[in-house]
């Protein structure tokens, strides 16, 4: 019989566990934000197979000090300024702990009664936070729920939207038309043009094709931009065309009234996400997705076979989440945010995006102060977009200079094709010294890379 681990010992080792992580938090600035080691490090320090009897947590956590940890790039490192901020935070990982401590599957209403109704309440509580329009409330029409990432967010207003635009024939004759799905370039970069959507509708609905969605971006991928939904709600309700508006990264900034902006048009949207795992201190994977209308999505989505059946759903007085989504299990993913939203409330929530907004600010006054630098687009939130002027060349080494130190990480993008650098604030630790350090080291490396002219005597 296999030794499980008493609640006694499970007591114990879960005090190393969560002291490991608080020392590891603690330690971050201390370590290099990326590793250095070549590709195959950390598979070659692994055992060639699991040990043939069970070793105590503190082997565990030795390998992790000497293998993973040296092998991770630190997402949580306050001179983490990549990609989007993925960042967590103290409740969040304590909500998830209770979440794998009960190992509940919400996959019904009757599989996890609370497990349904604290995230139904929730996404409540996050629809008034953002201020979002009403037809998203589970008191209507509507409702949210949490998806793993705003991709399968996306997905799940793509089945919808082929179900509305399919009269629901797809269930039973399968795809046997053309349909369209029209997004803006890369979905990252540039705004949607609502002259491009309609002239692009309208010839394929002369061309016999049928087009069923559009995808609105707040907060592009690569600079922030926001398509215009003021514009384009209207053209997609005139030809009947799903609207989904993805926020992914931007829309935790609504927390703010004053950060708003992006969601002028949204009572246009049938469905609408962001991730408060990006930007609202809720660690992945956490996307929060609404649609005005649950029944239309419930009716593309749903299956229920018989080992599913039980009284509660067939009274139609409970939401069963699986009806939601693509998979059929899903974990308590509601506690984390829950003790998130407990822990900080709204004014410390609005404080975190209100101090990552300004010290994104306060960096893009000095690159535009420095006249060997130019900001490539605004900087609504907390990203800032920049490059050395000229060609690309000094862009690409002064990116790979700066990471290859350790101290900082950024990446890059392309910006009506020129190579462009994006500084990212959001981890909880990263304060006005990390960003003014990050400058010093762009501005010093960008000197060392490419020296002034010596002036002859």
């Amino acid at each position: 019989m296999a030794a499980h681990m008493t609640p006694e010992e499970f007591r114990r080792a879960g005090y190393a566990v969560v002291d490991w992580i608080a020392d590891y938090w603690a330690t971050l600035p201390q370590r290099p934000v990326t590793s250095q080691d070549p590709p195959g490090t950390v598979a070659a320090g692994l055992s060639a197979g699991p040990p043939a009897r069970g070793e105590p947590v503190e082997a565990v956590l030795a390998d992790l000090d000497k293998l993973v940890a040296p092998g991770l790039t630190h997402w949580q490192h306050p001179g983490f300024f990549g990609y989007f901020p993925a960042n967590t935070s103290g409740p969040s990982v304590l909500g998830d702990l209770v979440s794998a401590g009960l190992g509940v599957q919400g996959m019904l209403w009757a599989t996890g009664p609370a497990c349904t109704e604290l995230e139904t309440v929730l996404l409540d509580w996050l629809a008034d936070l953002l201020d979002l329009p009403a037809r998203f409330r589970s008191t209507g029409r509507g409702g949210g729920v949490i998806q793993d990432s705003a991709s399968s967010a996306t997905l799940v207003a793509t089945l919808v939207a082929l179900h509305r635009a399919a009269g629901g024939r797809w269930r039973q004759a399968g795809v046997d038309r053309r349909y369209r799905v029209y997004a803006s370039t890369e979905a990252h970069s540039s705004a949607m043009s609502p002259a491009a959507l309609r002239a692009a509708i309208e010839a394929d609905r002369a061309a016999g094709l049928v087009p069923a969605l559009v995808v609105a971006t707040v907060g592009t991928t690569s600079t922030t931009a926001v398509d215009p939904l003021p514009e384009l709600g209207p053209i997609c309700a005139e030809h009947g065309v799903f609207l989904h508006v993805d926020a992914a990264y931007a829309g935790a900034a609504a927390v703010c009234p004053e950060l708003r902006f992006g969601h002028a048009g949204l009572e246009y949207a049938d469905s609408y996400c962001f991730d408060p795992h990006k930007w609202l201190l809720t660690g992945f994977d956490c996307d929060a997705f609404w649609v005005a209308d649950a029944g239309e999505l419930v009716e593309a989505l749903t299956v229920l076979p018989e080992y599913l059946r039980n009284a509660a759903t067939e009274s139609g007085a409970v939401i069963d989440y699986r009806d939601w989504q693509v998979p059929l299990g899903r974990r308590f993913r509601a506690l984390k945010l829950w003790f998130v939203l407990r822990w900080y409330g709204v004014e410390g929530l609005r404080e975190h995006i209100r101090g990552g907004v300004a010290l994104a600010a306060g960096f893009a006054d000095r690159v535009r102060a420095d006249e060997r630098f130019e900001l490539v687009a605004d900087h609504p939130y907390a990203l800032v977009c920049f490059r050395l002027r000229g060609p690309d060349g000094p862009n690409e080494r002064l990116l790979a200079a700066v990471n290859a130190t350790g101290r900082i990480y950024l990446t890059h993008t392309r910006v009506a094709g020129r190579h462009t650098l994006r500084l990212a604030v959001g981890a909880p630790q990263t304060t006005q010294a990390h960003v003014d350090e990050a400058w010093q080291l762009i501005s010093h490396t960008a000197t060392t890379l490419s020296p002034p002219p010596s002036r002859r005597s």
